[in-house]
């Protein structure tokens, strides 16, 4: 009796253990585990706004699904940290995507290395620093704002707002980038046509010897300088995300104007010159920030001459990167690059219509060359 009771009670806990463990026990599969991105930005000090972006998407999804790294913030002399960053994430086999935004030195490498490693993963570049013959062929998608565009648009809007002259500032490594050169010759020779003085300015490299504030501290001192020399009519333009602050700063504070930063969007450098603190509920919020805007340069006398983008555009390759990324994953666009899948996700998340074409230009032997996966986006402009 005692043997019969105690095969009758391992029975009875053998049934609960299998009705415990579910359908996955009984089947002998196991649980399903969640996809995972991997998104990639520089630091608050580089670029706040990216890394801003990459957390609104991982606070939608989760961190288990969304997860962040940062590039160094001398990316230049520390492209192997970004390379390891990179593989980090592949590292994980649960990683189906990277988004890397901006795609600084070394994203090439990183990406061709990760592909070695794991073909599978789809690679999204965003604001590529590299030449567009090699982080093309890379990437699986590349976005840029469309820098040669607005080599036309950017001396237009200035003229718009009333300058006589243009002065852009940049330094030798941002000239070696081909896009950021390519543009430089086209508004050059727009300022000509439009009847513009252009003014080829150089500023000290923020990742030279003086850092970031020396090339912040030389804007401030130069601006009031180049308004003196060629009057308040002069628009100032720098290729630089760091400069942008003090570049704002400058140019309200000595009656000139300034058509756009080089990464247009009402989040970059406009809060931080103005001294415009932005509410938890209001992070994102446009309507706010543009009102907010208008009303610290109106104080100042700068109604008219200020302007940019109604679009977060390094935000919005964060965004758009990520959710394209997500219903890639998830099998709702089923190839790696899909133009009108790509097109509809930024204008849904711009909030404001945005075009974009793909590149087509030289390699460095001067042969022309297409990729219908870089996308060269564009905008209108909103004036303060």
């Amino acid at each position: 009796m005692k043997k019969w009771l105690a095969l009758l009670l391992a029975a009875i806990f053998a049934l609960s253990i299998v009705g415990c463990g579910g359908k996955s026990t009984s089947t002998g599969e196991a649980p399903k585990k969640k996809a995972k991105i991997g998104i990639m930005t520089g630091t608050v000090a580089q670029n706040e706004e990216e890394i801003r972006a990459a957390e609104k998407v991982q606070k939608k999804y989760g961190k288990d699904v969304v997860l962040m790294k940062t590039y160094p913030d001398n990316f230049m002399k520390e492209q192997e940290t970004t390379i390891a960053n990179l593989l980090a994430f592949a590292a994980d086999p649960d990683v189906k995507a990277i988004v890397m935004v901006q795609a600084v030195p070394g994203a090439a490498a990183g990406f061709e290395k990760v592909r070695e490693k794991r073909p599978d993963i789809l690679l999204i570049a965003g604001v590529p620093a590299e030449d567009p013959d090699m982080i093309g062929r890379k990437a699986d998608i590349v976005l840029q704002a469309d820098e040669l565009a607005m080599g036309r648009t950017i001396p237009a809007q200035a003229k718009k707002l009333g300058a006589t002259t243009l002065v852009h500032y940049s330094f030798p490594r941002h000239m070696s980038y081909p896009l950021l050169a390519a543009r430089r010759d086209i508004m050059k020779a727009e300022c000509e046509k439009l009847g513009l003085k252009f003014v080829d300015a150089t500023a000290p490299d923020p990742l030279g010897d003086a850092g970031v504030p020396g090339a912040q501290q030389f804007i401030l001192e130069d601006v009031p300088r180049k308004v003196k020399e060629y009057g308040k009519q002069t628009n100032f333009f720098s290729t630089n995300c760091a400069m942008q602050e003090p570049l704002i700063k400058a140019t309200l504070e000595t009656g000139a104007i300034y058509a756009q930063q080089c990464c247009p969007s009402p989040f970059h450098g406009y809060p931080g010159a103005l001294g415009i603190e932005i509410p938890k509920d209001k992070a994102g919020d446009m309507n706010y920030i543009n009102e907010q805007i208008k009303a610290k340069i109106a104080a100042k006398g700068g109604s008219g001459r200020f302007s940019t983008w109604p679009v977060k555009i390094n935000m919005l390759f964060v965004e758009a990167g990520a959710e394209y990324a997500m219903d890639y994953i998830e099998g709702k666009i089923k190839n790696k690059n899909d133009k009108d899948a790509l097109v509809k996700k930024l204008n849904e998340i711009a909030g404001s219509p945005v075009t974009a074409t793909t590149y087509a230009g030289k390699d460095k032997a001067g042969k022309e060359v297409k990729f219908d996966n870089f996308y060269m986006v564009l905008s209108d402009y909103i004036t303060y």
